[in-house]
């Protein structure tokens, strides 16, 4: 009587993600980490906050920050009026934080598999400490920012004491 051994599973590892646009490229969070999608508002200008956050916003009586990832990723700025523009809330630290982006595009459905460790070309757009990896969806290619790293300790520290 022959003995067979167990298959290795194929089974792959579904994740969901928040795509959006900066310029003119395509970055993803993962979903579990945004709480909404906020429309473009009025953000109350903070003297003395670091360069790349635009405010605090009042979100049902919460403050929350905002930062501009144009301004985080040394882009060139936007008019933050424009149409599409929206703020992602976003869990980082237990603290909800505002991101400014150009638009919003879809919730993604892709397999870990798909994930690939960010090739050194994508360093030259953003810092690379900031990606977490690039995935292939369909005929594209998203960066998936790892908002954990998004922002120093000590930025951190500066964002929790403007909430």
């Amino acid at each position: 009587m022959a003995v067979s051994t167990p298959k290795k599973s194929n089974i792959q590892q579904e994740v969901k993600a928040v795509g959006f646009y900066v310029g003119d490229e395509e970055y993803a969070v993962y979903i579990h980490n945004v709480r909404e999608i906020y429309p473009m508002t009025e953000i109350r200008k903070i003297p003395k906050a670091p360069k790349f956050v635009e405010g605090v916003i009042n979100l049902r009586g919460s403050i929350i920050p905002i930062i501009d990832l144009r301004r985080r990723f040394d882009m060139s700025p936007t008019d933050l009026t424009k149409f599409n523009s929206k703020i992602l809330i976003v869990e980082l630290d237990k603290n909800q934080i505002g991101m400014i982006v150009d638009n919003v595009s879809e919730v993604m459905n892709f397999n870990m598999n798909d994930i690939e460790k960010a090739p050194p070309m994508f360093a030259a757009n953003i810092d690379s400490q900031y990606i977490s990896g690039v995935a292939k969806i369909e005929e594209r290619l998203v960066i998936l920012l790892n908002i954990e790293k998004l922002l120093s300790f000590e930025e951190k520290n500066a964002l929790k004491s403007l909430g």
